[in-house]
């Protein structure tokens, strides 16, 4: 299946984040895509280790992610991205996520491709 995004080798940072979110500024996203499926793997700040999986669909990821965290937490969400380009032709990301173990813990992230 052919997209109009490439997540392939593309590295993302964070813009913003709600306050019940556990990515940083230091947090970096490692993305890979083959066809309409996209993984990632991220860490820093306060994240160890964390996974990503998703499914592309037009101009949303329909995302799964695990992390474990400083605090020794192991923590799991759900996701939509909402995908973008921004002036730089960089993709930009605006997720709608919630915490698995507690439904309100929920909110949104913007994450920037570097």
């Amino acid at each position: 299946m052919q997209t109009s995004y490439n997540f392939n080798n593309k590295t993302f940072k964070l813009l913003a984040n709600s306050s019940k979110g556990k990515a940083t500024d230091e947090t970096v996203f490692h993305y890979q895509q083959q066809d309409d499926r996209v993984t990632a793997t991220y860490s820093g700040g306060s994240i160890v280790i964390g996974t990503i999986i998703a499914r592309l669909s037009g101009d949303r990821l329909h995302m799964l992610y695990q992390c474990l965290t400083t605090d020794q937490e192991l923590m799991a969400g759900k996701a939509t991205a909402e995908i973008r380009l921004n002036e730089q032709a960089k993709i930009h990301l605006k997720l709608h996520w919630q915490w698995l173990e507690d439904k309100e813990r929920n909110g949104i992230s913007e994450y920037v491709e570097i």
